[in-house]
């Protein structure tokens, strides 16, 4: 068992935001030796898909995709003191990998995710809520970059999803979702104003 209380840090906002960008900033100001980091990406559920055109026909923005179950199970034993096991998911076989990444329990636990603050029960659980705020155009540009680079995705694919599923899930989930945020950060990690106001409550909530 732990001998502090865990402080639970969530990120938020639309796909592109720049969440990683304040994560990693989190990180490198509060120490990643003090930080137990969760994906949300990390806790998608298998897809069951035998062709393309099944595959693109499935959501990917909805909550539903997402395993929160899992996730909330997860805060629960790092909160309480013990290391979890955190699913590995293969972006382009849509389905978890067979290893695992070990997380060990510390004084904060940072969650990012577009749809953290979605779920009610995942939201009580978060003791910081921060929502990124960023342009459309920004956020569009900065997915294709990824999904070119990093998930072996085509242009027109990156396209078609964010006009069929990413765009109306964000109106619809992503966008609401901020008025449970504690803080609002413009432009990401960007903002050294905003997160260096983000540090000094983490700071002040640790002590």
């Amino acid at each position: 068992m732990s001998s502090y209380p865990a402080v639970v840090l969530g990120v938020a906002g639309g796909t592109g935001s720049g969440k990683t960008t304040v994560a990693r900033a989190i990180l490198e100001a509060v120490g990643s030796g003090r930080i137990a980091f969760l994906a949300h990406d990390s806790y998608y559920r298998d897809v069951e898909w035998s062709g393309e055109e099944q595959l693109r026909s499935y959501n990917f923005d909805h909550p539903r995709s997402m395993d929160d179950d899992l996730l909330i199970e997860h805060l629960a034993r790092l909160k309480a003191g013990y290391p979890v096991e955190t699913p590995v998911y293969d972006f382009v076989r849509h389905r978890r990998r067979e290893e695992t990444r070990r997380v060990e329990p510390r004084p904060v636990i940072l969650v990012e995710g577009i749809l953290i603050f979605v779920d009610p029960r995942l939201r009580e659980l978060l003791d910081f809520k921060i929502f990124v705020d960023t342009p459309a155009d920004l956020r569009l540009i900065r997915r294709l970059r990824r999904d070119l680079r990093e998930r072996g995705r085509s242009m027109d694919d990156v396209l078609r999803q964010y006009m069929a599923t990413v765009r109306p899930m964000h109106q619809e989930f992503v966008e609401p979702s901020r008025r449970w945020a504690d803080v609002i950060v413009p432009e990401g990690g960007e903002n050294r104003v905003a997160m260096q106001m983000v540090v000094a409550r983490l700071e002040q909530l640790l002590d």
